[in-house]
């Protein structure tokens, strides 16, 4: 106490000497200025002058020796022991706190702005009044619970916060229900991306929009402002957030109604359900807490391409259950076996040989079914379409939902089976074959089909045959019969044969006109040389055009060509015809032999030459050594002579 004494004394003599500072303050560097004059006597102040202890005499010296550490007022020095002893005495008259502290504080003042909170520091704190908006009717002398949250700022003042106390406070026992899984209360404040803020316990948390509710929530406005009540499913200790959910409480009470509605399920058992969503392949029923899968297949019936239509969003039927599974929690519900198979129920009067009118439903390969009425179906086969045996796609005959009348052929209620036919709606035209189509009659027909082997004629519905690939033409040969007619158009023939009892017509095109192969055998003797153009080169040889249309084949040692290169396509040369087969409609080219026979005969001519040669060689040397020996001879017959006249004189001389 010493020390605030002290402080108060030496407050007091600055006040009282006030008048001495500024007295003091015109002092000059004179040494004799420096002293204070006395008073004269008789002064009035004389008396308090003599009670004023005189002051020592100052001398003006430089000011290096200053101790500007002192202060210019009268304050006492203390030791730093003593200065240690008052100072724990003078902070331990106010409480200890540390930041981030939670305490209570007393309410000591309001202003229009702030709330000022007493907590037994040095100094009050300032809260702002926005902090205490969830408070009705705050006054002075209320105990409110706040964190410091700075001792001294930077303006040295101390700084609280009821919000942070509250949000510390809140997030304690949001981690504790997080722990024991117990249902809190929260308020919907706002709306956010991807679902909505909820205050809980006075702190904000998240809820996602997949955990408001079972069923998909694309409005989240309408829960904004709502109390609900929320799980706290997951938490983040570092930056202090929390997610809820209500999802999971309606899940909890729909997993007690699963388990009893479960306990009591059994196989033909009906139920009461709600559309709560329509696939491709089915809808889906919401039991009272259980959800069971309605099939496509189990709606109707009938053929439907969509459960959309029978069925709609929210609507309330009656379902059978089909099966279940308890482990998976499966439930296959339907719709249909509610009521009578329509097969057990078909109209009396349908039967074999009955005529009946259905729509297409369904198309495939080998024909289309017809629906008599919804779940009575029958099937036309691709045979019973039509009369004529070539052969029909289904699928270009038939459209869906096009409606037919057909007649019934067989009809067998056990397996619940009809075949119907389209074609026995009218008279067999091959029952008259023979007397409309003739052999060698000439028809036009129109083309239905092509196949690699020939082409399908109708020549009226329900009869026509095929033109085979060898009877389109006398001359060409054809790779594929689309090479020489297409699909539609219109074709002239002539019966060739008929198979009545397999409703088989052998038609014919080229026997329309004369084989011109009679005429040509003169023209395309073997030797006979012929300019022809390539129109075709593979491995095998080459296809050659030649006059009159005709075709003739080349094969691929006679392409050689006499430079040693091959004939290509596109390509036009001398070809010698080689064979000749008037029955196969067959003729051999060759273009080697052209320019190899060319060489040939220069060859036989320079032989021929070579031997005339020879010949004139021979006989002139023939005429030579007939010389030769005509003059030796009478050479010899003169020596004769001699010798007998020699001999004749030695025998006389004897």
């Amino acid at each position: 106490m010493n020390f605030f004494v002290k402080q108060l004394n030496a407050d007091a003599q600055e006040a009282t000497g006030a008048v001495e500072a500024t007295d003091a303050a015109a002092v000059t560097n004179n040494p004799e200025e420096a002293i204070a004059p006395m008073p004269e006597a008789g002064d009035e102040g004389a008396a308090a002058i003599a009670a004023t202890p005189i002051v020592e005499e100052v001398i003006a010296t430089a000011h290096d020796d200053f101790d500007w550490s002192v202060d210019k007022r009268n304050v006492a020095h203390y030791s730093k022991e003593e200065k240690e002893k008052y100072d724990y005495v003078y902070e331990n008259t106010f409480v200890k706190i540390a930041d981030g502290e939670i305490l209570n504080g007393d309410i000591v003042g309001l202003t229009k702005t702030d709330a000022v909170i007493n907590i037994g520091f040095k100094s009050d704190g300032l809260i702002s009044l926005n902090e205490f908006r969830d408070l009705q009717g705050l006054k002075i002398g209320d105990v409110v619970e706040v964190m410091v949250v700075e001792k001294e700022d930077r303006q040295g003042n101390l700084h609280l916060s009821r919000k942070s106390a509250r949000i510390f406070r809140a997030w304690e026992r949001i981690m504790e229900v997080h722990k024991t899984g117990e249902v809190v209360t929260g308020t919907v404040t706002s709306k956010t991306k991807g679902g909505l803020i909820v205050d809980v316990f006075g702190m904000e948390t998240f809820l996602p929009g997949s955990q408001i509710d079972v069923k998909p929530v694309t409005d989240y406005d309408q829960f904004v402002g709502k109390t609900m009540e929320f799980k706290v499913v997951k938490i983040n200790e570092t930056i202090k957030n929390a997610v809820v959910s209500h999802k999971a409480l309606i899940e909890s009470d729909i997993e007690a109604q699963r388990a009893e509605i479960m306990s009591k399920l059994e196989k033909g058992q009906v139920l009461e359900g709600t559309v709560k969503n329509i696939t491709d392949f089915g809808a889906f029923m919401d039991l009272g807490g259980l959800d069971g899968l309605l099939y496509i297949t189990d709606i109707s019936w009938g053929r439907i391409s969509h459960p959309s239509e029978v069925v709609k969003m929210d609507q309330k039927i009656q379902v059978v259950v089909l099966d279940f599974d308890d482990d998976k929690k499966r439930i296959s519900l339907g719709l249909k076996q509610l009521t009578p198979h329509p097969w057990d129920v078909l109209p009396e009067g349908l039967a074999e040989g009955s005529v009946v009118k259905g729509k297409v439903v369904n198309i495939e390969d080998y024909g289309a079914f017809l629906e008599i009425q919804p779940g009575v179906e029958g099937l036309v086969h691709v045979s019973e379409i039509t009369w004529a045996n070539t052969p029909i796609n289904a699928k270009e005959f038939f459209k869906l939902n096009d409606e037919h009348s057909a007649k019934v052929v067989t009809l067998d209620k056990d397996s619940r089976k009809m075949s119907l036919s389209i074609k026995q709606m009218t008279e067999d035209p091959w029952s008259t074959i023979e007397t409309k189509f003739p052999d060698n009659s000439k028809h036009k027909g129109l083309v239905k089909n092509i196949t690699p082997y020939g082409v399908f004629v109708e020549l009226e519905p329900g009869i026509g045959g095929m033109i085979h690939i060898s009877d389109l033409s006398w001359l060409k040969r054809f790779n594929h019969p689309s090479d020489y007619v297409k699909v539609g158009e219109q074709i002239d023939i002539i019966i060739l044969s008929i198979d009545k009892e397999n409703r088989k017509l052998q038609l014919g095109h080229k026997q329309l006109e004369e084989d011109p192969w009679n005429s040509l055998e003169e023209t395309f003797a073997i030797g006979s040389k012929h300019e022809g153009l390539v129109t075709r080169k593979d491995d095998k040889g080459a296809l050659v055009q030649l006059p009159y249309g005709l075709e003739g084949f080349v094969p691929n040692r006679h392409t050689n060509k006499e430079d040693g290169k091959q004939l290509v396509a596109d390509e036009t040369a001398q070809f010698v015809v080689i064979e000749f087969d008037r029955n196969e409609k067959r003729i051999v080219l060759s273009h080697a032999r052209i320019w190899e026979q060319v060489i040939a005969e220069e060859k036989e001519v320079a032989k021929k030459e070579a031997k005339a040669e020879n010949e004139a060689t021979k006989k002139a040397v023939k005429n030579v050594q007939a010389k030769v020996e005509k003059s030796t001879l009478g050479d010899l017959s003169a020596l004769a002579d001699i010798r007998a006249k020699l001999e004749g004189g030695e025998s006389e001389a004897q």
